[in-house]
């Protein structure tokens, strides 16, 4: 030993130990390393880490904090020192999170959680709401993305998770979240959203709710927002809207069915096959996936909903409406009759304009076509071909004679698919007949086109085939006329 100590410039120990043991013993201090600056002030420190478990949660010591109450004490050393200190206190005293491993009976139990995520949406980088359900024994995933996290899509997530699943969990699990608890209770009791309620007794569920700030509780589902995220929308989806988005997920959740989870006897598809019998079955009728509230229209033939203001018909209007945000659409009611249906608008003070809702004032006022704001917007995306022919009305007729027939030539909108009248408006200006009775008259012929003439082609009776390969008999004509001779 001493002898491959001193060839191996070794101590002594150290050629023993590793005589003794091939393992890698680590080093280990004999004694704590000298804190001149810091000593004396850790039993301090460590009072206040001792502190913190009593303290509300978000109200506990920053790192920044403690180093402010030191420097107070007369602490003259630095903060990164103190830092690594206080982390190394905090590690120790943390308790490690120790979970029981549980199970479920097929058809019980599912758990609903949202989470964010990120998409390319009409070429522009968006954050997306995404709404997730999952089946706790089969691990079925549904997920449905939303602009915001508001009640109606909450409903409306359920409504198509049901459908998706075709059946309905007895009891589902989720967060103390607003759009289902009014007031948090104690225990695991809660007073729940009036609405809320109504929407489970339609659906016939239960409700769990987890402990405040236990969110693990519901561990299955947030491991499921984390996996749609990483797997379904990584690399970013390039979309064009909500219902492309919505199909697209749709696909990855059907697609997952052929996924085995680890420990679990067979794959998802199978498992939910197992389990979509015990399922409740679907209700008649859908819940109306709605929030409802009175709206007064302003002197614009408008309603002001969440900052943003929605037109109405002009000869529809009333001063007291009703007005009902779906997730993606408004609806605008005059008692129980839909008079308005506009795509919902997340942005704030924004107007939502339908130029038809406003051609019979232009019909009564053709002065204000140009300046018109609906009518400016619409003229943005309409086809040059329309400016054409409102050209060629005003050359034919006065300003706003020629304005007040092209408001009625458009008006053909309410009725019509706007392709439709597109192609009349284009035949009529290519056919010299620009004008609302050559509008109509195209209109009417496409509608109704007159059918081509089609050839029989050959008749297929062989006994007909000599037909016209004879010449014909002069005789049979004198018959015909009575001058037969003897």
């Amino acid at each position: 030993m001493r002898q491959i100590a001193r060839e191996q410039r070794h101590g002594y120990t150290a050629i023993r130990k590793a005589l003794a043991s091939a393992e890698h013993e680590p080093y280990t201090l004999t004694e704590p390393k000298p804190a001149p600056k810091l000593g004396p002030y850790k039993d301090k420190v460590n009072a206040l880490l001792a502190e913190e478990a009593k303290l509300p949660r978000k109200q506990r010591y920053t790192t920044h904090k403690i180093y402010e109450l030191m420097q107070a004490e007369g602490y003259g050393g630095s903060e990164s020192n103190l830092r690594r200190y206080i982390g190394k206190q905090r590690r120790e005293l943390r308790q490690p999170a120790v979970f029981i491993p549980l199970s479920y009976e097929p058809g019980r139990d599912a758990q609903v959680d949202w989470g964010e995520a990120e998409a390319i949406m009409d070429g522009v980088q968006e954050t997306v709401q995404l709404f997730v359900m999952r089946l706790c024994y089969s691990r079925r995933i549904f997920v449905m993305a939303f602009p915001r996290q508001k009640q109606e899509a909450f409903f409306t997530g359920h409504a198509e998770a049901f459908r998706f699943f075709d059946g309905i969990p007895e009891t589902i699990t989720y967060d103390n979240l607003m759009a289902a608890v009014k007031k948090v209770l104690q225990g695991r009791s809660r007073q729940e959203q009036e609405r809320f309620i109504t929407f489970r007794s339609h659906y016939l569920f239960a409700s769990r709710f987890c402990n405040a700030g236990q969110g693990h509780e519901k561990g299955g589902v947030e491991h499921g927002v984390k996996y749609v995220r990483q797997n379904y929308l990584v690399p970013l989806p390039h979309v064009r809207d909500y219902a492309e988005l919505n199909a697209w997920l749709r696909e990855k959740c059907l697609a997952d069915d052929v996924r085995q989870v680890d420990r679990q006897p067979q794959p998802i598809g199978v498992m939910w096959a197992e389990e979509q019998s015990l399922l409740r079955p679907l209700p008649a009728t859908d819940f109306p996936s709605y929030s409802s509230r009175e709206v007064t229209m302003n002197r614009y033939g408008q309603v002001v909903f969440e900052t943003n203001r929605y037109s109405v018909p002009a000869h529809k209007a009333q001063k007291q409406l009703t007005l009902r945000a779906y997730p993606f659409r408004v609806e605008i009611l005059n008692g129980l009759e839909v008079i308005a249906a506009h795509q919902r608008c997340y942005g704030r003070q924004e107007d939502i304009l339908n130029p038809l809702h406003y051609l019979p004032l232009l019909a009564q006022r053709p002065g204000a076509f140009e300046h018109a704001q609906p009518l400016r917007q619409w003229r943005e995306s309409w086809p040059p071909l329309y400016d054409e022919l409102l050209r060629q009305l005003k050359g034919q007729q006065g300003e706003l004679k020629a304005v007040r027939e092209f408001v009625q030539i458009l008006q053909l909108h309410n009725e019509f698919d706007a392709d439709l009248v597109q192609t009349a408006i284009t035949e009529a200006v290519s056919e010299g007949i620009p004008h609302l009775s050559g509008v109509l008259f195209c209109l009417n012929r496409l509608l109704d086109p007159t059918p081509e003439p089609k050839s029989l082609g050959r008749l297929p009776q062989p006994h007909l085939e000599h037909v016209g390969q004879a010449a014909p008999s002069m005789a049979q004509y004198d018959r015909l006329l009575g001058r037969v001779t003897a």
